[in-house]
């Protein structure tokens, strides 16, 4: 075995790490069998590729070899990427947690040889400073404790066991659409009247709060919550966190005006923004959000496509934070000319002094939080300039990409592609989403020993995670059902593929394997061997939960298959989580987003040869509120539906609800105003 096994790994992550002095291992059975032969206490480290403060502590501790002697003599030091193995994790997240500590990465736990956490933290430092010890003394501290006090050891490990072992009450009155309408009340209050998002620093963009805002506004007709959504993207998409020359959405913004973000950008996020900002923008006609979504997409093509999406962009490049984002003003009066740079700096906050000084003299980040909105005229202008700024940093040295290939962060945004793509009238997005669906399916859908089919989490250089997680088939199912609702919209250039089945077949996966005895989803796999525990996390986080996903999923499949029963599943599963959700609503935002199309949203049934008007229109119809189900013949539907039985002539569509349906609709006029009037009934 060599030293350092990362040398072996596909993970970009557990590669930056691969000629470090640690004697890194991966996580598996054999790092655990070590440990316990060794009688040694477990070092586990677990960051990401884009994380800037996982690079400092590398740089710092694990580059130094006489930190990683120290840590060799005293430990088995395993090394995990979080987005590989969300589960791994997030059980030692959880366990963070209940010691206390606010959790971020690097994570940075000690645990048992049996894999038991007994104490930890996130970030700390070569030497003492921002009120932390130095890493060394840590790693000596804790050794010292291993053997000196084994019971302290013993009695730590079980306060976390019992701590990550407790479920939240289960059961009670059904949810109901109340709470959504009290929560998006008091979220009002929360929600920044400058800026946006929700108040105070750092800013992160929270899309599960800023949905359950926006669908309670559509409901209840206050135009007070749409502003607030409005405000904030608006505010994003003028601020720091958004690349102006490249597209794209950074992590999140240090500080409340959105003007200095953590400079990662995540597919996930990315993701999630966009179907807001498709949303916001149909609605509204906001013509910054509809370009904002245009230039990430193109972002997404030029920068993040291998077949599929890429997981993410590093925040770092040559070792510095933000570093390939940044312009003084002496590079943009080199590049544009003087006129040209004072032009261009007037739109996009560039000073001589510079706006960023922890990114350097002179260091500023493009913005236009404080510009006047540049009008069409302008916008020309701008366009050549940005474009020739856009070709000068490409020559600079660009941060790393992580080209791992995930099935949940993929299955986000194709999803998100394909309603963008309907709320937006731009079926190309549609065809962009499907080839990248397609590539997917092709390295991580699989067949088990027991012949079902499954989805590896992940693959890079020909190596596959496997099994998946419940938010891969979740959010793969999302995906699928979106392609499949749009299988004949004009310009989409899909292929006749049974996307439906897909989903079938991965909705069977997760009751298979991730449906625990209380019927919550576990995220791991009950055939998965090297997890000590299976957790079954219900809260939002910065990737969705897959109880939300799933359910929004379920809500659809219903509807797409005409099976009833996938409805009942998502009925027992709310039930299930009511009780959770109650005592946290606004940490269960998704949940209740879900159960907001489960109970208002619309099932539209278009049929006949030439229901292309109708089908079409009923897509344009904003994607949160609406199912569109397709059928040559009325016939073709299941005999249980309301809309079963009724006389048809030519095109026809139903708007069904709450078990009912409308009278028979023939022109896409009608269509919509039947649509709007169910919407707005009570």
């Amino acid at each position: 075995m060599s030293f350092n096994e990362l040398t072996h790994a596909a993970s970009p992550y557990l590669l930056q790490h691969a000629t470090n002095p640690v004697h890194w291992r991966m996580w598996g059975p054999a790092a655990l069998q070590e440990a316990q032969e060794k009688d040694k206490p477990i070092l586990l480290s677990v960051g990401y590729a884009a994380c800037h403060w996982c690079h400092v502590m590398a740089h710092e501790s694990f580059e130094d070899p006489d930190i990683a002697a120290v840590m060799n003599e005293l430990f088995v030091n395993i090394k995990v990427d979080r987005e590989e193995r969300p589960d791994i994790d997030h059980i030692y997240m959880s366990a963070l947690h209940a010691f206390g500590e606010r959790g971020g990465w690097p994570m940075t736990m000690f645990l048992t040889p049996t894999g038991e956490a007994f104490w930890g933290g996130t970030y700390f430092p070569k030497h003492e400073q921002y009120g932390r010890p130095a890493f060394v003394d840590v790693l000596r501290s804790v050794a010292r404790a291993y053997r000196a006090d084994p019971g302290r050891i013993t009695s730590n490990a079980k306060i976390i066991r019992d701590a990550l072992a407790q479920v939240g009450s289960a059961g009670g009155d059904p949810l109901r659409l109340a709470t959504v309408d009290t929560l998006a009340a008091q979220l009002v209050g929360h929600i920044d009247p400058v800026n946006g998002g929700l108040r105070g620093a750092p800013k992160f963009p929270n899309p599960p709060i800023l949905e359950l805002l926006w669908r309670a506004g559509t409901r209840l007709d206050q135009p007070s919550y749409l502003e607030l959504v409005e405000l904030t993207l608006t505010r994003m998409a003028r601020g720091g966190i958004y690349d102006h020359l490249g597209g794209g959405f950074s992590r999140y913004s240090v500080d409340e005006r959105w003007l200095v973000p953590h400079f990662e950008k995540m597919l996930y996020d990315n993701a999630q923004i966009l179907e807001l900002l498709a949303l916001c923008a149909q609605r509204t006609g906001n013509d910054l959000l509809r370009l904002r979504a245009r230039e990430t997409i193109a972002w997404l093509e030029r920068e993040m496509m291998d077949g599929a999406f890429c997981a993410s962009l590093d925040a770092d490049s040559e070792g510095e934070e933000g570093k390939f984002y940044t312009w003084t003003w002496s590079e943009l009066v080199a590049l544009l000319g003087e006129e040209d740079a004072s032009y261009f700096a007037q739109f996009y906050g560039v000073t001589p002094q510079g706006n960023w000084h922890e990114g350097g003299p002179g260091a500023n980040i493009l913005n236009q939080l404080d510009a006047k909105a540049p009008s069409a005229a302008d916008e020309a202008r701008l366009a050549p300039l940005k474009a020739k700024l856009l070709a000068a940093r490409q020559k600079r040295i660009p941060p790393a990409r992580d080209d791992k290939i995930l099935a949940d962060w993929n299955g986000l945004m194709i999803a998100a592609l394909v309603h963008a793509g309907t709320a937006l009238n731009e079926p190309r997005w549609i065809a962009l989403a499907a080839r990248a669906y397609h590539v997917l399916v092709e390295k991580l859908d699989y067949t088990d020993a027991a012949g079902a089919r499954r989805l590896a989490h992940g693959a890079r250089a020909g190596i596959a995670v496997r099994p998946g997680f419940a938010l891969d088939h979740a959010a793969m199912m999302r995906a699928a059902l979106a392609l499949h609702e749009v299988r004949d919209l004009s310009g989409a250039e899909l292929s006749a593929h049974d996307y439906l089945a897909d989903t079938i077949a991965w909705a069977r996966a997760i009751e298979a394997h991730h449906i625990d005895s209380s019927g919550l989803v576990t995220m791991s796999a009950d055939d998965a061997s090297d997890v000590i525990l299976r957790l079954a996390p219900t809260h939002d986080d910065a990737i969705p939960n897959a109880h939300s996903i799933y359910l929004d999923a379920l809500v659809r499949l219903a509807a797409a298959s005409g099976d009833e029963t996938w409805l009942a599943r998502a009925d027992s599963l709310f039930a299930t989580l009511a009780g959770v959700v109650r005592a946290n609503p606004v940490g269960h935002a998704g949940i209740l987003n879900a159960l907001d199309l489960r109970l208002r949203g619309l099932e539209i049934v278009v049929t006949g040869p030439a229901r292309q008007a109708l089908y079409e229109t009923a897509l344009s119809i904003p994607f949160d509120e609406r199912i569109v189900v397709s059928r040559e013949k009325l016939d073709d539907i299941p005999p249980t539906h309301p809309a079963a039985g009724q006389k048809t002539d030519g095109a026809t569509a139903f708007v069904c609800s709450a078990g009912t349906c409308s009278l028979p609709v023939h022109d896409p006029a009608a269509l919509r105003i039947t649509a709007e009037t169910r919407l707005s009934g009570p």
